[in-house]
């Protein structure tokens, strides 16, 4: 079922990523993690639906999304242009990202979304502590929410940049060396968003580390 949303607020993130919140359809409800399939209400870009992440909380009274926008991408270069009043076609929620117990998080630049909602409900219900998030990104201008997470995780929060020297941040690749040094306990869960290849080359290096299948959580 699809729902027609009126956009409440646009607010920049970072320099390509914006917030957009939007009323809530009533009776609504999405599990942290999980996503809808969204088009602009415009004529020319209704049937143009990209998959985006809520990155507000189920209890909140609006529904938000936080959204990088890329080149020669139709839609999120449109996004940015829209204001308050502004109509969003969104479906109803759907996704395999879901928190199942503790464990790492890793994330590559706009792979974090979906682990917004997660690790904000932990925060509210003050049991984030034992979770740890790996998040990789260019430079530390793409880093997104850095400080709403190192308030939310402290020191279990990493940043790595990989195109930037830069000392506030580990500036490596999140690779096979990256792991074993990092982490001890390979029987946790672990979260992966973000590019395919990235997705699917930890998918193997944590497997091959003694993850076991059921435990390695991402979007299929």
């Amino acid at each position: 079922m699809d729902h027609i949303v009126k956009i409440n607020s646009v607010h920049p993130v970072t320099h390509d990523v914006n917030r957009y919140r939007f009323n809530k359809p009533e009776g609504f409800q999405f599990t942290p993690g999980q996503a809808a399939d969204v088009s602009i209400n415009l004529p020319e870009w209704k049937d143009e639906k990209r998959p985006f992440t809520f990155t507000c909380l189920n209890s909140d009274p609006y529904l938000e999304f936080t959204i990088k926008s890329y080149p020669n991408n139709g839609v999120t270069q449109q996004l940015p242009n829209l204001k308050p009043g502004n109509e969003l076609i969104i479906s109803d929620p759907w996704g395999a990202i879901e928190y199942k117990g503790e464990g790492y998080f890793i994330a590559g630049g706009a792979g974090i979304t979906p682990f917004i909602a997660i690790l904000r409900q932990l925060f509210k219900d003050a049991k984030i502590k034992g979770n740890k998030l790996f998040f990789s990104n260019k430079t530390s201008k793409d880093i997104i929410y850095e400080n709403e997470l190192k308030t939310m995780l402290g020191e279990d929060a990493i940043f790595v940049v990989t195109k930037e020297k830069d000392s506030r941040y580990v500036n490596e690749y999140i690779n096979e060396s990256f792991l074993n040094s990092r982490i001890k306990d390979f029987s946790k869960y672990f979260y992966i968003c973000g590019p395919d290849p990235m997705v699917q080359g930890l998918t193997e290096m944590v497997t091959k580390k003694g993850a076991r299948p059921e435990t390695v959580v991402f979007e299929k």
